[in-house]
């Protein structure tokens, strides 16, 4: 049970005598009714007003009554010892002159502790605005989650008012019973929950994926932080991605360490009435990551996996990536993309046989839902739109389940096609013993071609088995199962000895790669899917 009792009354007084919208004053009380809350701010201040002209002497508690779950609190208190009973300039705050006078409140007036957030930014007319925000913005969505950012000047403003609680309790000989409020970002969830699930036609849900965010500012106040830099300087240091050092947390941190004392000597105590509102700058929607998987097959040899950009300039006009993302972008109306795969083949080697399984974040779509159908004619217009690729097993999965397909990468293994030539002219039974060679062993050290973007070091791989196909006196075709990141091109020509054994030094002569295709690569995902 949350309710307003005798112990509050002084609270209530100080408060509403200096300037605080009466949803502060209840978080303030430390009441948890969430339902209260949601009372109109006239109703509120009407009912604060009843509870201090009532008589000192009425037992029970006012008409606050609400049964509701617990609220989360924020400790405001740091330490065993109180502050003096001093303002900044000296003085103690004091109640009106009747000691249960409840003052008149102008609607227009800004609460000095919220800054307005409680007031203003509860009404039907901002949530209404939210509302057409998240409309607008056309998103598919089953739930929401509301998220507030609010200036870092209202936990300043917050101490600062409850340093001023502290005294008038103290001042009146009355035990200090409570030590911590109602958080602001939960009292203003309580209220704006209801009414904006009411106005989308769906429920908050702290676990939903999509997010509806507001950012609130207070030009006027933005300063009032500074003063923490000067007694706290360890906790404002810049951050790369901060435009100012004043974060929230930052804030936070400074307001623990510095002493009450302190504290006053550059506040004001209570935190004085703002001419003006928050604003709110941002309104913003988001919607978790979808996550696309399939396998492809790659069929050109003048086609990078990846964009191939050299210091700014495109080299080739295309990439298995963009052919694959471009269409997947349109459909789901992503902001950006990832994509990943289970290892990756030169510009000039083919992937055959099952294909490369491949994964596509994308990031912050606005279409979340595809059915099974959708995705195979989503796959069909990849496939249609060029002959250099074809995608199979197009499908949506899991953030978690992606790391199966990169666990894979490195464990498994790959089937090649090499076709080879040589220096020397070579017979069928010149070839024939690369057949019986087993679990053959390999040093590798980084080749010279990725030398740039691989740190240089020596790496141990295993070639299972070899099946050679002769062709001519200079050519011949040969099929290999590896270890997966085994340089198949290095394992051929030798890279000037940095591979060994290979294939030139098992021959004893020149050998050298023409022509290279991935026949497999054994990864078992993602599922297959019928046809």
């Amino acid at each position: 049970m949350s309710a307003l009792t005798e112990k509050d009354r002084p609270i209530v007084q100080l408060l509403l005598a200096t300037g605080t919208c009466p949803r502060c004053v209840l978080r303030f009380c430390s009441v948890g009714s969430q339902m209260l809350y949601r009372h109109p701010h006239k109703a509120l201040m009407q009912d604060l007003q009843e509870f201090l002209q009532s008589s000192e002497e009425e037992e029970g508690t006012a008409s606050l009554d609400v049964a509701d779950p617990p609220c989360k609190r924020i400790r405001l208190e740091h330490g065993e010892g109180g502050a003096d009973d001093v303002t900044h300039n000296g003085a103690t705050p004091q109640p009106p002159a009747d000691g249960n006078a409840a003052p008149e409140s102008s609607p227009a007036k800004v609460c000095n502790v919220c800054l307005g957030v409680l007031q203003e930014f509860c009404e039907a007319d901002f949530v209404k605005k939210v509302c057409q925000k998240v409309n607008s913005a056309d998103y598919q969505f089953t739930s929401f989650v509301f998220s507030v950012s609010l200036p870092p000047q209202l936990s300043v403003r917050e101490r600062a008012a409850w340093l001023g609680v502290k005294q008038q309790i103290r001042n009146l000989g009355l035990p200090m019973a409570k030590d911590d409020i109602v958080q602001l970002k939960e009292a203003y969830k309580w209220i704006i929950h209801p009414q904006l699930s009411e106005e989308l036609g769906v429920p908050a849900d702290g676990k939903s994926l999509f997010e509806v965010s507001v950012v609130f500012a207070h030009p006027e106040t933005d300063e009032e932080c500074h003063f923490l830099a000067t007694a706290c300087p360890d906790c404002f240091k810049p951050a790369k991605n901060k435009q100012s050092v004043f974060t929230r947390m930052a804030v936070i941190k400074a307001l623990e360490k510095i002493k009450d004392e302190d504290f006053l000597k550059h506040f004001p105590c209570p935190p004085s009435s703002p001419k003006n509102l928050c604003d709110a700058l941002e309104i913003q929607c988001n919607n978790g990551a979808v996550f696309v998987a399939g396998r492809y097959n790659k069929y050109s040899r003048n086609l990078p996996q990846t964009p191939w950009i050299i210091d700014g300039e495109r080299k080739l006009e295309s990439s298995v990536e963009e052919l694959i993302s471009e269409h997947l972008m349109a459909e789901f109306k992503a902001d950006s993309f990832n994509f990943s795969s289970s290892g990756r083949e030169d510009v000039d080697v083919r992937t055959l046989g099952n294909g490369r399984p491949f994964a596509i974040e994308l990031v912050n779509p606005r279409r979340i839902r595809f059915t099974a159908q959708e995705m195979k004619r989503l796959q069909q217009a990849i496939n249609d739109s060029s002959d250099k690729i074809q995608v199979r097993d197009l499908q949506l999965v899991t953030r978690s389940a992606i790391g199966r397909m990169k666990e894979g990468e490195e464990e498994k293994t790959k089937t090649y096609s090499a076709l080879i030539w040589t220096d020397k002219a070579i017979q069928r039974e010149d070839i024939a013993f690369l057949d019986d060679i087993k679990e053959l062993k390999l040093d590798q050290k980084t080749p010279l071609r990725v030398l740039h973007r691989r740190p240089l070091a020596v790496r141990c791989r295993l070639i299972h088995t070899m099946k050679s196909e002769y062709i001519d006196e200079h050519h011949f075709r040969l099929h290999l199962k590896t270890q997966a990141g085994t340089y198949i091109k290095e394992f051929v020509h030798g890279d000037f000895g940095r591979t060994k054994p290979n294939i030139g030094s098992l021959l004893n002569r020149t050998a050298d790669i023409l022509e290279l295709d991935v026949e497999s690569v054994d990864v078992d995902w993602p599922p297959s899917l019928a046809d």
